[in-house]
């Protein structure tokens, strides 16, 4: 089936958080919103169909996920990576936050830490924070426009003086995001082994988001943390998603891999009478994309493609003062304004009030987000030609 990514579909009071909170969000419902990980592409024609099917059969009771739902996640990962898990590795959440938040708090003591590389996706300060633990901060590295772990300072972390702040022993692990978010960076296998050999070695646990994992790139591939050693699969919590891949996030149905038996268990226990499973509609929907969404996929991606070279191409020609780290996974493109020389509060106002472009603030990434601006370029080409002349023209008229 052909799709068409082209088409503008109005999704204006629908119950949308992209289209329907700009007022509250930005200050004017006019803005075009470029900001949070929503597309604005309609979902596969599958899954849609498969979602229609179960409407017809009158009974919305309690769910639970099936064998077939189980085995889709199964053969998706040895489709995809070569990556053999077992179907009993498989846990089920309504999202990834919210099973990043089980995760911390299953490998955690209240006072204990967990490392996160900023900038990186604000949800996971609270994460933290809110399972009464603190940050271990080991920022990435940003030169020749291109970010890098700091691989020296993540060892340091784990040393007598290396962070004063937390006491020894007290570092449980570290939250990995690949690929990055809102960096774009697809972390290595090489990356990734140096990584995991550091926290292994002082006793850590990797919980890896790799919600964006499907969304690459051309000549980029995606190696699940645990799929690189057996000994990381024994020491990892692997998070994934249809959600951004297919454009699910409102139907919340996530797939936790956890090949550790003990680990698996201690989750599923913290995990009992505060998170619910999935709803009925989030499992059908997810097995529907695993099993046949790889026709809009391939698609979706060919397309994103062009936008992705539209806008490196359109900022280089027509706003060289913003700088482009180009994404190598994601539909997320980071802005580099400081070239404008504004500060946080002027630049927001000039993309928001000026440009009437909601995009996301950079700064609440974390450390290295002064400066910059978080976009979403996931929509029809037109959208993005009109939102790309509304900062051309603001910036412009500096």
């Amino acid at each position: 089936m052909k799709y068409d990514f082209d088409k503008i579909h109005d999704r204006k009071n629908t119950g949308s958080s992209k289209w329907d909170l700009l007022k509250p969000l930005f200050g004017s419902a006019d803005v075009l919103p470029l900001w949070v990980a929503d597309m604005d592409f309609p979902v596969a024609q599958p899954i849609l169909k498969a979602l229609q099917n179960r409407t017809q059969h009158p009974f919305f009771g309690y769910s639970y996920a099936r064998e077939s739902t189980i085995q889709s996640v199964v053969d998706r990962m040895q489709r995809k990576y070569n990556w053999k898990i077992e179907p009993e590795w498989v846990v089920f959440t309504p999202g990834v936050i919210s099973a990043l938040n089980v995760a911390v708090r299953t490998i955690t003591h209240p006072g204990d830490a967990i490392i996160l590389q900023e900038p990186v996706y604000y949800p996971f300060f609270s994460t933290v924070t809110g399972s009464g633990c603190q940050i271990a901060r080991n920022p990435l590295v940003f030169r020749k426009n291109r970010y890098e772990m700091d691989f020296a300072g993540l060892t340091n972390l784990f040393q007598p003086q290396g962070s004063p702040a937390i006491a020894p022993g007290r570092i449980k692990g570290i939250i990995l995001c690949n690929p990055h978010n809102p960096i774009g960076r697809l972390w290595s296998k090489e990356e990734q082994t140096r990584l995991g050999e550091i926290i292994l070695k002082a006793g850590g646990i990797v919980i890896a988001d790799e919600i964006h994992c499907e969304i690459l790139y051309r000549g980029y591939k995606h190696h699940p943390f645990a799929s690189i050693a057996d000994d990381f699969a024994q020491n990892s919590i692997i998070c994934m998603a249809p959600s951004k891949t297919f454009n699910l996030a409102g139907l919340e149905a996530s797939s936790i891999i956890i090949p550790n038996k003990k680990l698996r268990q201690n989750f599923t226990s913290t995990m009992a009478g505060i998170l619910p499973r999935p709803n009925l509609f989030g499992y059908v929907a997810l097995e529907a994309a695993y099993r046949d969404g790889d026709e809009w996929l391939e698609q979706m991606l060919a397309y994103l493609q062009k936008n992705l070279e539209f806008t490196v191409r359109y900022f280089k020609e027509n706003i060289p003062r913003i700088k482009i780290i180009k994404p190598q996974g994601t539909y997320l493109v980071w802005l580099d304004c400081r070239g404008l020389g504004l500060d946080n509060a002027t630049l927001r106002q000039l993309f928001r009030e000026k440009a009437k472009v909601g995009l996301d603030d950079g700064f609440v990434f974390g450390a290295g987000g002064d400066g910059f601006q978080r976009m979403n370029i996931a929509c029809p080409r037109a959208l993005l030609t009109r939102a790309l002349e509304c900062i051309a023209r603001s910036v412009n008229e500096l």
